[in-house]
Protein backbone atom coordinates (compact mmCIF):
# COMPACT_ATOMS: atom_id res chain seq x y z
CA UNK A 1 0.00 0.00 0.00
CA UNK A 2 2.95 2.32 0.63
CA UNK A 3 4.22 4.69 3.05
CA UNK A 4 1.48 6.88 2.61
CA UNK A 5 -1.48 4.21 3.51
CA UNK A 6 -2.29 2.93 7.20
CA UNK A 7 -4.82 0.49 8.07
CA UNK A 8 -8.26 1.86 9.66
CA UNK A 9 -9.26 1.52 13.14
CA UNK A 10 -12.39 1.10 14.74
CA UNK A 11 -11.82 4.70 16.53
CA UNK A 12 -11.31 6.22 12.51
CA UNK A 13 -15.07 5.36 11.74
CA UNK A 14 -16.34 6.08 14.97
CA UNK A 15 -17.79 9.42 14.24
CA UNK A 16 -20.93 10.18 12.44
CA UNK A 17 -20.83 9.24 9.04
CA UNK A 18 -21.46 13.21 7.72
CA UNK A 19 -17.89 13.84 9.57
CA UNK A 20 -16.28 10.31 8.61
CA UNK A 21 -17.15 10.88 5.00
CA UNK A 22 -14.24 13.15 3.56
CA UNK A 23 -11.77 11.21 5.30
CA UNK A 24 -12.63 8.04 2.92
CA UNK A 25 -11.67 10.02 0.20
CA UNK A 26 -8.14 8.48 -1.19
CA UNK A 27 -8.66 5.49 1.13
CA UNK A 28 -8.22 2.35 -0.47
CA UNK A 29 -10.44 -0.67 0.10
CA UNK A 30 -8.91 -4.28 -0.85
CA UNK A 31 -10.42 -6.93 -1.14
CA UNK A 32 -9.66 -10.35 -2.24
CA UNK A 33 -12.40 -12.66 -3.45
CA UNK A 34 -12.10 -16.14 -4.95
CA UNK A 35 -8.12 -15.75 -4.82
CA UNK A 36 -8.51 -12.98 -6.61
CA UNK A 37 -6.93 -9.32 -5.37
CA UNK A 38 -8.63 -5.80 -6.32
CA UNK A 39 -7.46 -2.55 -4.91
CA UNK A 40 -10.08 0.43 -5.03
CA UNK A 41 -8.86 4.21 -4.44
CA UNK A 42 -12.48 6.22 -3.28
CA UNK A 43 -13.53 9.21 -4.74
CA UNK A 44 -16.40 9.70 -3.76
CA UNK A 45 -19.08 8.86 -1.51
CA UNK A 46 -22.00 9.64 -0.08
CA UNK A 47 -23.00 10.14 4.11
CA UNK A 48 -26.04 8.54 5.39
CA UNK A 49 -27.91 8.42 8.75
CA UNK A 50 -30.05 6.49 10.51
CA UNK A 51 -32.84 6.81 12.90
CA UNK A 52 -31.72 9.07 15.57
CA UNK A 53 -28.30 9.88 14.27
CA UNK A 54 -27.50 13.03 14.26
CA UNK A 55 -29.20 16.39 14.22
CA UNK A 56 -31.36 15.95 10.98
CA UNK A 57 -33.65 13.29 10.27
CA UNK A 58 -31.78 11.11 6.99
CA UNK A 59 -35.32 10.54 4.61
CA UNK A 60 -32.85 9.64 2.35
CA UNK A 61 -31.48 6.44 4.53
CA UNK A 62 -32.87 2.73 4.48
CA UNK A 63 -32.55 3.25 8.28
CA UNK A 64 -34.44 6.34 8.82
CA UNK A 65 -37.45 4.13 10.16
CA UNK A 66 -35.29 2.01 12.57
CA UNK A 67 -33.51 -1.07 12.43
CA UNK A 68 -34.99 -3.88 10.03
CA UNK A 69 -33.29 -7.31 8.69
CA UNK A 70 -32.42 -5.18 5.67
CA UNK A 71 -30.39 -2.48 7.08
CA UNK A 72 -29.29 -4.42 10.21
CA UNK A 73 -25.47 -4.30 10.10
CA UNK A 74 -25.81 -0.47 9.70
CA UNK A 75 -26.33 -0.72 13.51
CA UNK A 76 -23.68 -2.60 13.94
CA UNK A 77 -19.88 -2.20 15.45
CA UNK A 78 -17.92 0.48 13.25
CA UNK A 79 -15.93 -0.90 9.90
CA UNK A 80 -17.97 -3.19 8.94
CA UNK A 81 -19.53 -3.30 5.43
CA UNK A 82 -22.93 -2.63 4.69
CA UNK A 83 -23.81 -4.46 1.15
CA UNK A 84 -27.29 -3.76 0.08
CA UNK A 85 -28.68 -4.50 -3.20
CA UNK A 86 -29.44 -1.77 -5.21
CA UNK A 87 -32.72 -2.09 -8.14
CA UNK A 88 -32.26 -5.54 -7.38
CA UNK A 89 -29.42 -6.04 -9.36
CA UNK A 90 -26.58 -3.71 -7.98
CA UNK A 91 -24.32 -5.12 -4.40
CA UNK A 92 -23.36 -1.61 -3.34
CA UNK A 93 -21.09 -1.43 -0.84
CA UNK A 94 -20.87 1.09 2.78
CA UNK A 95 -18.44 1.38 5.47
CA UNK A 96 -20.37 1.49 8.71
CA UNK A 97 -19.64 4.43 10.92
CA UNK A 98 -20.64 5.80 14.26
CA UNK A 99 -20.89 3.90 18.10
CA UNK A 100 -22.51 0.71 17.86
CA UNK A 101 -26.32 0.67 18.09
CA UNK A 102 -26.40 3.89 16.23
CA UNK A 103 -27.29 3.52 12.04
CA UNK A 104 -24.89 5.17 9.50
CA UNK A 105 -22.76 4.42 6.54
CA UNK A 106 -20.97 6.08 3.51
CA UNK A 107 -21.66 4.89 0.33
CA UNK A 108 -18.68 4.12 -1.61
CA UNK A 109 -20.06 5.86 -4.92
CA UNK A 110 -16.58 5.70 -7.11
CA UNK A 111 -13.12 4.83 -7.39
CA UNK A 112 -10.34 4.03 -9.12
CA UNK A 113 -8.26 0.66 -9.79
CA UNK A 114 -5.29 0.95 -8.37
CA UNK A 115 -4.26 -3.43 -8.53
CA UNK A 116 -5.95 -5.91 -9.93
CA UNK A 117 -7.55 -4.54 -12.65
CA UNK A 118 -7.98 -7.67 -14.71
CA UNK A 119 -9.64 -9.30 -12.63
CA UNK A 120 -11.84 -6.22 -11.51
CA UNK A 121 -12.48 -6.03 -15.88
CA UNK A 122 -13.22 -9.50 -15.58
CA UNK A 123 -15.92 -8.97 -12.84
CA UNK A 124 -17.56 -6.48 -14.79
CA UNK A 125 -17.58 -8.13 -17.77
CA UNK A 126 -15.02 -6.01 -19.60
CA UNK A 127 -13.41 -6.61 -22.46
CA UNK A 128 -9.46 -7.02 -22.63
CA UNK A 129 -6.91 -5.58 -22.95
CA UNK A 130 -8.68 -2.42 -21.09
CA UNK A 131 -8.66 0.64 -23.00
CA UNK A 132 -7.57 3.90 -20.70
CA UNK A 133 -11.82 5.11 -20.88
CA UNK A 134 -12.59 1.36 -19.71
CA UNK A 135 -10.15 1.17 -17.16
CA UNK A 136 -11.03 5.05 -15.86
CA UNK A 137 -14.86 3.43 -15.77
CA UNK A 138 -14.73 0.07 -14.43
CA UNK A 139 -15.83 1.39 -10.65
CA UNK A 140 -17.51 4.71 -11.78
CA UNK A 141 -20.87 4.72 -9.81
CA UNK A 142 -22.01 2.18 -6.52
CA UNK A 143 -22.93 -0.47 -8.54
CA UNK A 144 -19.94 -0.58 -10.65
CA UNK A 145 -18.03 -0.13 -7.42
CA UNK A 146 -19.35 -3.40 -5.72
CA UNK A 147 -19.21 -5.69 -8.72
CA UNK A 148 -15.33 -4.71 -9.36
CA UNK A 149 -14.65 -5.59 -5.78
CA UNK A 150 -16.37 -8.84 -5.98
CA UNK A 151 -18.65 -8.07 -2.76
CA UNK A 152 -22.33 -9.70 -2.84
CA UNK A 153 -25.27 -9.04 -1.32
CA UNK A 154 -26.17 -10.90 0.97
CA UNK A 155 -23.41 -13.46 1.14
CA UNK A 156 -21.01 -10.49 2.11
CA UNK A 157 -23.27 -8.04 3.58
CA UNK A 158 -21.27 -7.79 7.67
CA UNK A 159 -17.58 -8.51 6.41
CA UNK A 160 -15.41 -6.79 8.65
CA UNK A 161 -12.52 -4.38 6.96
CA UNK A 162 -11.05 -3.48 9.96
CA UNK A 163 -9.98 -6.88 10.72
CA UNK A 164 -9.50 -7.94 7.86
CA UNK A 165 -10.80 -11.53 8.80
CA UNK A 166 -12.36 -14.08 6.34
CA UNK A 167 -16.02 -14.19 5.88
CA UNK A 168 -17.74 -16.19 2.98
CA UNK A 169 -14.91 -16.93 1.48
CA UNK A 170 -13.56 -13.22 1.14
CA UNK A 171 -11.76 -10.73 2.86
CA UNK A 172 -11.93 -6.72 3.12
CA UNK A 173 -9.60 -4.12 4.42
CA UNK A 174 -9.31 -0.09 4.60
CA UNK A 175 -6.75 1.56 4.57
CA UNK A 176 -6.51 5.41 5.04
CA UNK A 177 -4.74 8.22 3.14
CA UNK A 178 -2.45 9.43 5.44
CA UNK A 179 -2.24 12.64 5.82
CA UNK A 180 -6.18 12.79 3.85
CA UNK A 181 -6.67 14.41 0.68
CA UNK A 182 -6.81 18.03 1.19
CA UNK A 183 -8.80 18.96 -2.52
CA UNK A 184 -12.76 17.84 -1.32
CA UNK A 185 -15.88 18.90 -3.34
CA UNK A 186 -19.46 18.59 -1.53
CA UNK A 187 -22.83 18.68 -2.84
CA UNK A 188 -26.13 16.59 -3.23
CA UNK A 189 -26.14 13.19 -3.34
CA UNK A 190 -26.97 11.34 -6.49
CA UNK A 191 -30.72 9.91 -7.63
CA UNK A 192 -32.13 10.25 -4.37
CA UNK A 193 -35.68 11.18 -4.34
CA UNK A 194 -37.10 14.22 -2.57
CA UNK A 195 -35.33 16.55 -0.25
CA UNK A 196 -33.15 13.96 0.48
CA UNK A 197 -31.26 14.83 -2.79
CA UNK A 198 -31.29 18.39 -2.62
CA UNK A 199 -28.75 20.82 -1.39
CA UNK A 200 -30.66 20.39 2.06
CA UNK A 201 -28.29 17.27 2.80
CA UNK A 202 -24.64 18.36 0.61
CA UNK A 203 -23.50 15.05 2.10
CA UNK A 204 -21.92 13.47 -1.23
CA UNK A 205 -17.98 14.06 -1.29
CA UNK A 206 -15.66 13.70 -4.32
CA UNK A 207 -11.99 14.55 -4.96
CA UNK A 208 -12.11 17.60 -7.11
CA UNK A 209 -11.00 16.72 -10.75
CA UNK A 210 -11.04 13.07 -10.46
CA UNK A 211 -12.02 11.45 -13.83
CA UNK A 212 -13.46 8.52 -11.84
CA UNK A 213 -16.48 10.91 -9.97
CA UNK A 214 -19.80 9.53 -11.27
CA UNK A 215 -21.99 12.66 -13.22
CA UNK A 216 -24.75 14.19 -10.99
CA UNK A 217 -28.28 13.36 -11.55
CA UNK A 218 -31.49 14.47 -9.91
CA UNK A 219 -33.79 11.74 -7.75
CA UNK A 220 -37.06 11.48 -8.47
CA UNK A 221 -39.11 15.06 -7.42
CA UNK A 222 -35.65 16.14 -6.42
CA UNK A 223 -35.40 18.88 -8.48
CA UNK A 224 -38.90 20.29 -8.17
CA UNK A 225 -37.77 19.92 -4.13
CA UNK A 226 -34.47 21.50 -4.71
CA UNK A 227 -36.56 25.07 -6.09
CA UNK A 228 -39.37 24.86 -3.37
CA UNK A 229 -36.31 25.00 -0.82
CA UNK A 230 -34.27 27.62 -2.77
CA UNK A 231 -35.62 31.39 -1.77
CA UNK A 232 -35.99 32.82 -5.31
CA UNK A 233 -32.98 35.22 -5.59
CA UNK A 234 -30.44 33.39 -3.49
Amino acid sequence: MGSSMRRARRDDLAGLPLDVAPRLLGAHLRTVVGGDEVRLRISEVEAYHGQGTGDLPDPGSHARMGRTARNATMWGEPGHLYVYLSHGIHSCVNVVCGPEGTAGGVLLRAGEVVGGADAAALRRGATLPLTPIARRDLAKGPGRFGQAAGLRHPLHDGIDAVTGEEWHGATAELWLADPPVADVVSGPRVGVAGVAGTHVFPWRFWIAGDPTVSPFRWGRGAQAAQAEATPIGE
